[in-house]
């Protein structure tokens, strides 16, 4: 299975953050599952990809040629795919994909978690996204979505929803599940 993760790339977040990053990458490659994510370097993304790479996981990054001529190119990927923009980028992580893991993240993260979302509500794909809300990280966001429901822009029971986990285990144990 090709899993996609977005993350955050910032290295200043707390430590127990970049370690559900290593957590993930392990069980990535433990399984003989492959991790798409964004080539780059930083934080949840080094952790993930560094630890599935280490482990002997295939790691497949997408990258644009901004964070390549920012020197952040990421040195552990199996498969590299370089692209003009960030909007390719999202493309081809989601052709390539096929499910959608969410950690902790951005503005970035939540650009990505949103494009899966709305591409999947108006039937471009039909592949799973998790979201990890780990210590009630994207809490916010839940509420969010539940006042855009109460006042009706979005239906009551949608076809195409992402699905939440509060740890990493109920995330392992949905992505086993697949």
């Amino acid at each position: 299975m090709k899993i996609a993760v977005y993350c955050s790339a910032k290295d200043s977040i707390p430590e127990e953050y970049l370690q559900l990053g290593n957590a993930l990458g392990q069980w990535i490659a433990s399984q003989h599952h492959t991790l798409v994510y964004g080539g780059a370097t930083g934080g949840l993304m080094t952790r993930v990809s560094e630890t599935a790479h280490a482990a002997g996981g295939y790691v497949i990054g997408v990258v644009p040629e901004r964070i390549v001529k920012n020197g952040r190119l990421a040195g552990n990927c199996d498969e590299l795919y370089r692209v003009a923009s960030m909007s390719e980028r999202k493309q081809k992580m989601r052709d390539l994909a096929d499910c959608f893991v969410c950690l902790p993240g951005s503005y970035g993260t939540l650009d990505e978690m949103l494009d899966v979302i709305a591409s999947g509500t108006v039937t471009e794909h039909n592949k799973p996204i998790f979201i990890l809300n780990y210590k009630g990280f994207y809490d916010s966001l839940k509420a969010e979505v539940e006042h855009m429901r109460s006042l009706s822009f979005l239906p009551q029971q949608e076809h195409y929803t992402p699905q939440y986990c509060n740890t990493l285990e109920d995330l392992i144990d949905k992505l086993t599940q697949l």
